[in-house]
């Protein structure tokens, strides 16, 4: 009888995690070289709710059969587009209302003297990408996904009530940079040590 081979620590529950962002710009970082926290640039976006990070497969793809087969010999992909979606929990955060209004974080900076801020939405909305990062940890686990060119490209309602936490439910388009790349990933926690196929 076959053994089957399971392995609990190659399974990921996503018990924690973060995400940053920044405007793009001439200093738009690279990707990152390790995990360490980011600093400058980075705008951390702090609480994400309890729904945690959705990483998004969105792809189309044209089959092609020949005559006298039922089944296609080659299918070519016609659109392959990765979102994250999350609900920021912090929505006075700066970097929050920045993302969620469209507007630089700048724009958010309280008055020094009477402590206020006002802004106006504007109903013609302009381009307004980012890079982002996104981070998920699992204990000792942790995957980084690096956005070097993103936007925001749906909110959902914004709800205000006694008994619920105020959010701002957000989808991040990832587009490709200039090597054609549209996410980056970085990670660690695998106890796989080769490619055999075996385990422990």
């Amino acid at each position: 009888m076959p053994t089957i081979e399971r392995s609990s620590d190659l399974a990921v529950v996503g018990a924690n995690g973060g995400a940053w962002a920044v405007d793009l710009g001439v200093d738009t970082p690279s990707a990152p070289a390790d995990l360490n926290a980011p600093g400058n640039p980075w705008f951390a976006c702090g609480a994400i709710s309890d729904d945690g990070l959705t990483y998004g497969f969105d792809e189309d793809s044209e089959e092609f059969t020949p005559w006298g087969l039922s089944t296609p010999f080659r299918t070519e992909v016609t659109k392959s587009i990765r979102t994250f979606g999350m609900t920021f929990w912090e929505t006075n955060r700066r970097i929050v209302k920045s993302l969620q209004y469209r507007l630089a974080v700048a724009s958010f900076n309280p008055d020094g003297i009477s402590g206020l801020y006002s802004f106006a939405e504007n109903s013609s909305p302009v381009p307004d990408r980012r890079a982002f990062l996104f981070d998920v940890y699992d204990g000792t686990r942790m995957e980084r996904f690096f956005v070097p060119s993103g936007e925001v490209t749906d909110r959902s309602d914004v709800k205000f009530a006694s008994k619920e936490m105020a959010g701002y439910e957000v989808t991040v388009t990832a587009y490709p940079d200039a090597a054609g790349n549209s996410v980056y990933h970085i990670g660690i926690g695998t106890s796989e040590t080769d490619n055999t196929g075996g385990g422990s």
